[in-house]
């Protein structure tokens, strides 16, 4: 349904603590039907690199986004396309960003939350996020995105793009039509 409304991507999660958590036979299913040109993306936290590559094989993914504390190197040693996810505390987050300048293809700025790796529904002070696009990595806004501030976020940061994912379903997991439907006919506006 996301695809059929014209989102570039649709992000996977393969983390097992997470209310969102896929299977890896069944991302692929899921995989197996977007149509082209709508890039798939795998979500891990804290995972061995090798584990990694295996599971973007199997699941043909396209990118992988990496929520934990992966070094600049093990990025660029995954041989794929990485986003780096950076939950975004304050501004003394933003000093590590150049360490990965040209070995990702983008920072996923998320919410931070102490003891979570990402996925908290709650926004973050979007001054960090203009600040971080200073660095010249595409930045895409994370954390807490909704209908009702989408707007708001993308006029203030101008964000490359977007990652949504708690703001937009019934529950942790299980995605709201009415929602995805409404937000997107708000990003379309840009």
């Amino acid at each position: 349904m996301a695809s059929s409304l014209g989102v570039h991507a649709l992000g996977f999660i393969f983390f097992s603590k997470s209310p969102r958590y896929i299977k890896p036979r069944r991302a692929r299913e899921i995989i197996s039907k977007i149509p082209p040109f709508v890039q798939t993306v795998g979500v891990f936290v804290g995972e061995e690199k090798e584990k990694i590559r295996e599971i973007a094989k199997f699941c043909n993914l396209n990118i992988i986004q990496l929520h934990y504390k992966e070094s600049p190197k093990f990025c660029e040693e995954l041989g794929l396309p990485v986003i780096k996810a950076f939950r975004m505390k304050d501004k003394d987050t933003l000093k590590i960003l150049p360490e990965y300048k040209g070995k990702v293809k983008g920072f996923l700025l998320d919410t931070y939350k102490k003891g979570e790796p990402g996925g908290t529904g709650e926004t973050f002070n979007w001054d960090l996020a203009i600040k971080a696009k200073d660095f010249g990595t595409p930045i895409i806004l994370a954390g807490g995105l909704r209908p009702d501030n989408i707007k708001s976020a993308i006029e203030t940061v101008r964000p490359y793009g977007l990652d949504v994912n708690s703001g937009v379903e019934k529950t942790p997991g299980i995605k709201d039509a009415k929602l995805i439907r409404e937000l997107i006919d708000i990003w379309r506006k840009f």
